[in-house]
């Protein structure tokens, strides 16, 4: 891939391969993919519209409320009236969910230090290293990306390609 003159495939390269070490072997299989990620959400951004929910995590609003209505009878989540808009609701993360979302970090932080610690001295020195250098341009792809609004992806099999985000 060329953006501006540079080559970004090692960049790629190291995200996918991240990606599949967080999917592949650090996850904590015991709840739905969306189930954990809507978790996750309401954890770090707090009470959420049921539909910015739904948006966020690319799901039908029938198929959010469903889940919604399951994380509530587990007591991991609790619905609210919006204090600005008495019609909407709001989906928000109780004590019981944070302690949750908190238990699979750990089993996942867990995880990947028995991982780091299986590799000889010099290759972790070397990603620890470099992940003290990439995290800050990481938190602003992750910050970009929040924030991009990105046209719906080609249809499979299709040879078009994504445009880049506005600058």
């Amino acid at each position: 891939m060329d953006v501006n003159g540079q080559n970004w495939d090692d960049v790629a390269a190291l995200l996918e391969g991240l990606t599949a070490l967080s999917v592949r072997h650090l996850t904590v299989r015991d709840i739905s993919f969306t189930t954990a990620l809507t978790l996750g959400r309401l954890s770090r951004c707090g009470p959420t519209r049921l539909t910015v929910l739904a948006t966020e995590e690319g799901v039908s609003q029938p198929s959010m409320t469903q889940l919604v209505q399951r994380l509530e009878r587990l007591g991991l989540v609790t619905r609210v009236r919006c204090p600005d808009d008495g019609r909407a609701v709001l989906v928000s993360i109780t004590d019981a969910g944070r302690r949750d979302v908190e238990a699979r970090r750990r089993k996942r932080f867990d995880r990947l230090q028995n991982l780091l610690a299986a590799l000889p001295d010099e290759e972790r020195d070397t990603l620890v290293s470099a992940a003290r250098m990439a995290m800050p341009a990481l938190s602003s792809l992750l910050d970009t990306a929040g924030r991009t609004q990105w046209p719906a992806d080609p249809p499979a099999g299709s040879d078009a390609e994504r445009p880049p985000p506005p600058a």
